[in-house]
């Protein structure tokens, strides 16, 4: 008879789980609170991106974050606030903001993006999915000397890792981008990144799901977790009592509050990024990142997004105008021929995306529950990790040889 896993959330990382356990044999049941369909997993930039091996704890990023606390329209925005969880995290994240933790999760963020990227062209392949994926690279755009200066580092970084990455000059930017305007000094080129839209590949995945035999329950809240003995005994949810061999905990910015009922310590903050779908012709062909402003820029299925922003402002939805318009006025001024109009601004939309410490997600068993793995903390890195986490989470459950050191991942890390 085959084991029982429940899996608590239902965004890419909680489908991916899903799709590898099946494989593997396992009864799994998705539980989500939500109708599955809004999210992190539905709003993001759709990159599959190697080339995003520097975590957000590195050294300077505390400084700016101080600096633009006071500014709404920043790209990154700490809200500040008397609560326990967020000082605790801020704490930590100061403490990660240091050289030695950006050389300890280069190796370990590249292993993980690059298993994944192989692993959205496998299961694209071995399914016979249809949801978009192209392999055009991307552009990092700068309009400041200064900008320029450090993105050249990182790409020199990059290819001393072995990953598909140059500066490029203004001619040959034109030859990647012919059709449209681009305002910048100059920009690096990652050769090894990809994209996707991800609500076809997320609809395509819940299907095959259902399909092969996995219960996806919408709408349901877990409440509690039953432990005794360091095992879980069942998860109680707003409807009923569950019970199964195995737990999952891929519940992104929720996820630390089911923890503590654990008694483990995961600090996790919900960091707000906004998402603007342009359905007019924007003759982007390629993904770029405006490096000054932060924002993201996606040629998707039939659309433009343009995504950004890092708001760490507790678990709300609010949409702040204030951060639409942001990126807004920083594509025009990156991509001149390009209007935002007020009613594409009107229709932006955001997604909570889990953001740990030091940058890292937190992938593993943690000592305090035998039978509980967490996989969540990817901040914004879900959709270039997911797939290789879900891999990752059937190989823990499965007690098999891990296909990437997962070391920098655990959950009961210290910071």
């Amino acid at each position: 008879m085959s084991k029982k896993v429940i899996i608590i959330g239902g965004g890419i990382i909680g489908l991916c789980s899903a799709y590898y356990l099946n494989k593997a044999g396992f009864e799994v049941t998705v539980v989500d609170q939500s109708n599955m369909d809004s999210g992190a997993s539905y709003v993001n930039a759709g990159y599959l991106s190697p080339s995003h091996f520097i975590p957000l704890a590195s050294p300077g990023v505390m400084k700016k974050g101080l600096k633009w606390m006071f500014d709404a329209s920043s790209p990154f925005y700490m809200k500040p606030r008397l609560n326990s969880d967020f000082l605790k995290w801020v704490l930590a994240f100061n403490k990660s903001c240091n050289i030695k933790n950006v050389e300890k999760s280069i190796p370990a963020i590249k292993q993980i993006t690059l298993l994944s990227q192989s692993l959205y062209d496998e299961i694209k392949q071995d399914e016979h999915f249809t949801f978009h994926l192209e392999k055009k690279g991307l552009i990092m755009l700068c309009q400041t000397e200064k900008m320029l200066q450090e993105e050249v580092k990182i790409a020199e970084v990059a290819q001393l890792e072995g990953l598909d990455a140059r500066e490029i000059n203004l001619s040959e930017l034109k030859e990647l981008e012919p059709h449209i305007n681009i305002n910048a000094l100059g920009a690096t080129y990652y050769g090894c990144d990809s994209h996707s839209t991800p609500h076809e590949f997320m609809s395509e995945m819940k299907s095959w799901l259902i399909s092969h035999g996995v219960t996806i329950s919408q709408n349901e809240r877990v409440e509690d977790l039953e432990i005794i003995n360091t095992k879980i005994q069942s998860v109680k949810t707003n409807r009923r009592e569950l019970k199964a061999d195995e737990i999952v905990l891929a519940a992104g910015s929720w996820s630390h509050i089911l923890s503590k009922k654990l008694g483990i310590n995961l600090l996790l903050q919900a960091g707000k990024g906004y998402r603007i779908n342009s359905f007019k012709s924007t003759h982007v062909s390629r993904p770029a990142i405006l490096a000054e402003a932060k924002v993201a820029v996606t040629p998707m299925n039939g659309f433009t997004r343009f995504a950004g922003t890092m708001e760490i402002a507790g678990i709300n939805g609010k949409i702040n105008a204030v951060r639409v318009e942001a990126i807004a006025n920083a594509v025009t001024k990156y991509y001149p021929d390009i209007q935002i109009s007020n009613e594409e601004k009107c229709e932006a939309t955001s997604g909570l995306r889990p953001v740990s410490p030091d940058g890292l997600p937190y992938i593993g068993k943690s000592s305090k529950c035998k039978n509980l793995t967490i996989a969540t903390g990817h901040a914004m890195m879900g959709w270039s990790m997911g797939t290789a986490t879900g891999k990752l989470v059937s190989e823990i459950i499965l007690d098999k040889k891990a296909s990437i050191s997962i070391e920098a991942f655990h959950p009961d890390r210290k910071f």
